[in-house]
Formats: C-alpha cells, sequence, structure tokens
C-alpha cells in the first residue's frame, strides 16, 4: 500500500492504447483499427463529461469563477486518471468537502452528486490501472474518510456515505474479478509458453543424446582399432629402427588415452546401465606427464611454474588441466614445429595459465579447425567465473592467457 498510494502517488503514468491484437476488435479493418486504440481515452473523457454536466446543471443559476472550480474540478479530476491515477484518486477526496461547501450541503455529504459521480469513476479507473489489493486499500480509505466527515464533520442533512461505499465495492468487486481472470488467463498462457519451450529442448536434448551415443560408438570403434594397429606394426617390419618403434608406442599411448576420455566422456550416455571408469580426474600435477606426451609427438615444449605451488579446488585443477591440453593441441594441429610455452602462476588472487607458441615451421600443413577448441576454454573459464584472451601475437604465432579468480578459502586449500 505504500508504494502503491504514498511513495508513488505522484507518478506519471499514462494510459496505454487498447491492445487490439486480442477480442472481438481485431477483427475491425486496418484503418480504423489503429485510430480505435484511444478507446480507452475516449471513455475517460466521456465519464468527465459526465462529471462536468452533473456539477453545472447544480450550480446553472450561477455564473463566473464559481461555476467553473464547482463543475470543472471535478471533471478535471477524472481526466487526471489518464496519466496520474493515484493523485487523482487523492485528489477526488481533498476536493470533496470544499466542493460540498460550495454546493451549499444541498444534496448528501460529504459528496454532493458531481463528487459522488467523480469519486465513483476515480475508483473503478484507478483500481483498472492497479493491482487488486490496491483497490481494497482505496476502498477502506473512502471508507475511513467517510465515517470521519460523517461523524466529526457532518452538516445535519444526512450522509451518502453509506450508497457510495455500496456503490464502490460492487464496481471494485468486478474490476478485481475481471483483473484476476486475466492474470489467471496470462498465467496460463505464459505457462503454456515455457511448457513448449521445455519440450523443444527436451527434444534438443534427446537429439543431442542419440549424437553422443553414435559417437561414442563411432569414434571408439576407430580408435581401438588405431591403437591395435599401432602395436602391430613394428611386429611388420623387419628391424624396425628405435625412432619408429617409440612413435607406434607413443601412438598407440595416445589412442589408448583418447579412447579412455571418450568413454568416461561419453559412455554415461551409452546405456542407462552403463558405468564409467572410476579413474581420478586429471589435474596440475598431471602437466608434466602431458608436456612428455606432446613432446614425443614432436612438439618442442618448455613449462614454467611460479608462485607457492598448492592443490586448488578440483573443478579449477581439472579444468586448467584441460585448458592447457587444449591449447597444445591447437598447436599440434594449427603451428606444426612451432615452439610452445606454458607457464602456471599460482598467485594470492587465483590462477594464471598462459600458452604461446610460435608461427608454424616445417613442410606440414597446418590443419584447419571449427573453433570448437577455443569456444570449450571459454565456457571452462566463464563457469569459473575467470577471464580469457586468445589473440594472434606480434611474430604470427598464437596466445592463450587465462586467470581463474579464487576465494581466500578456496587458494588456501
Amino acid at each position: 500500500m505504500r508504494a502503491d498510494l504514498f511513495t508513488d502517488a505522484f507518478a506519471y503514468r499514462p494510459l496505454p492504447r487498447l491492445n487490439l491484437t486480442r477480442g472481438p476488435l481485431r477483427l475491425l479493418p486496418e484503418r480504423i483499427r489503429d485510430e480505435a486504440g484511444v478507446l480507452p481515452h475516449l471513455a475517460v473523457g466521456f465519464l468527465a463529461l459526465i462529471v462536468f454536466f452533473i456539477g453545472a446543471e447544480q450550480v446553472r443559476d450561477a455564473f463566473g469563477p464559481f461555476v467553473l472550480v464547482f463543475a470543472a474540478v471535478p471533471a478535471a479530476i477524472v481526466l487526471l486518471t489518464l496519466i496520474r491515477p493515484v493523485l487523482a484518486f487523492w485528489a477526488s477526496l481533498a476536493s470533496t468537502p470544499f466542493i460540498g461547501v460550495l454546493g451549499g450541503f444541498g444534496e448528501g455529504w460529504p459528496w454532493p452528486p458531481n463528487s459522488f459521480a467523480t469519486h465513483l469513476f476515480v475508483l473503478v479507473i484507478v483500481a483498472m490501472r492497479t493491482r487488486p489489493r490496491t483497490a481494497g486499500w482505496m476502498w477502506l480509505i473512502t471508507a475511513g474518510y467517510a465515517l470521519f466527515f460523517t461523524f466529526f464533520a457532518g452538516s445535519g442533512s444526512g450522509t451518502d456515505a453509506l450508497p457510495l461505499l455500496f456503490t464502490a465495492g460492487i464496481g471494485l468487486l468486478l474490476v478485481t474479478t475481471f483483473q484476476v481472470r486475466r492474470d489467471a488467463a496470462r498465467e496460463v498462457t505464459a505457462q503454456q509458453s515455457v511448457t513448449a519451450v521445455e519440450r523443444s529442448k527436451r527434444t534438443l536434448l534427446e537429439e543431442r543424446t542419440t549424437i553422443a551415443r553414435e559417437l561414442h560408438d563411432v569414434v571408439a570403434h576407430h580408435m581401438s582399432v588405431v591403437a591395435i594397429q599401432a602395436e602391430a606394426a613394428p611386429y611388420r617390419v623387419a628391424n624396425p629402427p628405435p625412432e619408429l618403434e617409440q612413435a607406434f608406442a607413443t601412438i598407440r599411448e595416445n589412442a589408448v588415452a583418447a579412447l579412455t576420455e571418450l568413454r568416461r566422456v561419453l559412455g554415461v550416455v551409452r546405456a542407462e546401465d552403463y558405468e564409467a571408469p572410476e579413474a581420478p580426474q586429471p589435474t596440475l600435477a598431471d602437466l608434466d606427464g602431458l608436456v612428455a606426451n606432446v613432446r614425443d609427438a614432436g612438439l618442442d615444449v618448455a613449462k614454467t611454474v611460479t608462485g607457492s605451488v598448492r592443490e586448488l579446488p578440483q573443478g579449477v585443477e581439472l579444468s586448467a588441466y584441460r585448458i592447457v591440453q587444449e591449447a597444445l593441441s591447437n598447436v599440434l594441429r594449427h603451428a606444426p614445429g612451432a615452439p610452445a610455452q606454458v607457464e602456471v602462476a599460482y598467485v594470492l588472487g587465483g590462477l594464471g595459465i598462459r600458452v604461446v607458441n610460435g608461427p608454424a615451421r616445417g613442410l606440414v600443413k597446418p590443419s584447419p579447425g571449427a573453433g570448437h577448441g577455443i569456444t570449450g576454454m571459454r565456457e571452462r573459464v566463464t563457469m569459473l567465473n575467470g577471464e580469457m584472451t586468445a589473440e594472434t601475437t606480434e611474430d604470427g604465432g598464437y596466445e592463450v592467457a587465462v586467470f581463474i579468480p579464487l576465494a581466500r578459502e578456496e587458494a588456501a586449500e
């Protein structure tokens, strides 16, 4: 009540045009429909005109400013509901005793006929433009106002408080019932829209699940074939050189590792009774193994760690490892033969990661990419409320810089 009737009493709330996209009026011709949007404004103007004629009829034998005040002020209050509805309610209450005094206590107290119509119209219009609870408070305030002027400031000529309160109660009840039904219909419509969106998302999720299952089946099969052929390849060549044996061993290790990761990530959607392998998730402590792995693949990479090395939350450790892993994979694909530098900085406020590489060298051509690796890294960083930059360096290389903030208690773990 305080917000609706006091704090925002002078709030500027122009009456909006009528929505003609629904209801019977939507069948009107377009040219007429555009003009019909002002029907609420015309209705309020018509009510103000009625109030003016009622007042003018009461003082038809008078002239001058008296007629202007007695007949025009209540009509102006009705028009005020077009822009400041709550102020119109208070103005109607405040003007009622003065209009009654000007009318000479002739017909009812404290509401003469024109003020009676004014306050009734204002109550209904304001109730239609506010919440149902506000309509109830306005009726109670009007009742208290009427009781005060009836018993403590009565004129001795009777009162019209009870007819006004009864008529206003009926009008406000009808308006409130209409508003409740309208809000219920809107809520049902909104719920139906939400249900449709959720159904669409569920369908999309089911499609993605099907794709994930197919991806698991296809990729797992081919990775298994790669691992088996890499293991058998040295035995197909007589006296293979050690470098060739080491290369095939590295291929097999990478294939087996990729197959394990694939089953861990995608295997859970393979079937309802599928159990993912219970292997520990990689952390920053496993970066040495990752760096050694990519070195065996031919990447010249160096790792630098600064700051006080400490154990971080599991989600941060895993995301940091995956970011470095993806960045080094991008170097292998897009900048073959280029040297790379991995920098991990443990600072007081978080964890910093920087992976930078030079331009591609040698005869191996870079492999095209779809950009999903950078997108995945950004998603991990955003999930941890961190910041990330990925851009080309001045020498033609590429740099990925990430900072993951940590709360003080997380950094101390």
